[in-house]
C-alpha cells in the first residue's frame, strides 16, 4: 500500500515544503504509473495520465496537496571537453541527451559515442555525477527520434 498517490507534478519554483525527497537518474525520472521510494522509506504511487518527465527540482504532488521534491541522483557519465560547438551538434544529431555547461558537456556512458567523438577531437572522461540534460525542442520533456507525427510545424 503506498503512502502517497501523486497524479500531478510541479515544475521547480512552482512548489515549496516538501515533505520527503525521491533521489532518481535521468531515467527513472521517466514514468507514468509507479510505485517509487523516497528517501524517508515511504512508498509513493506515481498515477498519471500521461508519461511525464520529471526535472531535477520539480515536485509530485500527492493527492493530499503535499509535496515530494525530485532530485537528480548520481550516474554514470561521459564529461566531454573540446570543440562543443560541433560536438553538441553531433550529439544531438544522434537524439542523445546532453547536459550543456560552459566549458563542457555531459551525455550517459555509451561506448559507440566515445567513439565518433574522440574521432572529432573531443577529450571523453568517465565521471559520476548528476544528469540534467537539456529539454525537447518545443518546451520542458524529452527528445524522442524522428517522429514528425506530432502535429508540431517545423
Amino acid at each position: 500500500m503506498a503512502d502517497f498517490t501523486c497524479q500531478k507534478h510541479r515544475h521547480a519554483g512552482a512548489w515549496a515544503d516538501a515533505v520527503d525527497v525521491c533521489v532518481m537518474t535521468y531515467d527513472e525520472r521517466f514514468l507514468r504509473r509507479k510505485v517509487i521510494t523516497t528517501q524517508g522509506g515511504r512508498a509513493v504511487l506515481v498515477d498519471f495520465e500521461h508519461t511525464t518527465s520529471l526535472d531535477h527540482g520539480d515536485a509530485l504532488e500527492a493527492t493530499d496537496g503535499s509535496f515530494i521534491e525530485i532530485r537528480a541522483s548520481d550516474e554514470a557519465l561521459l564529461k566531454i571537453t573540446g570543440n562543443l560547438v560541433p560536438l553538441a551538434w553531433h550529439i544531438g544529431n544522434r537524439h542523445t541527451p546532453c547536459q550543456i555547461e560552459a566549458d563542457h558537456l555531459l551525455i550517459q556512458t555509451n561506448h559507440v559515442m566515445v567513439d565518433m567523438l574522440q574521432k572529432l577531437g573531443a577529450h571523453v572522461e568517465n565521471i559520476t555525477a548528476p544528469f540534467t540534460p537539456e529539454g525537447g525542442a518545443y518546451g520542458h520533456g524529452r527528445t524522442h527520434g524522428h517522429d514528425h507525427s506530432s502535429g508540431h510545424a517545423h
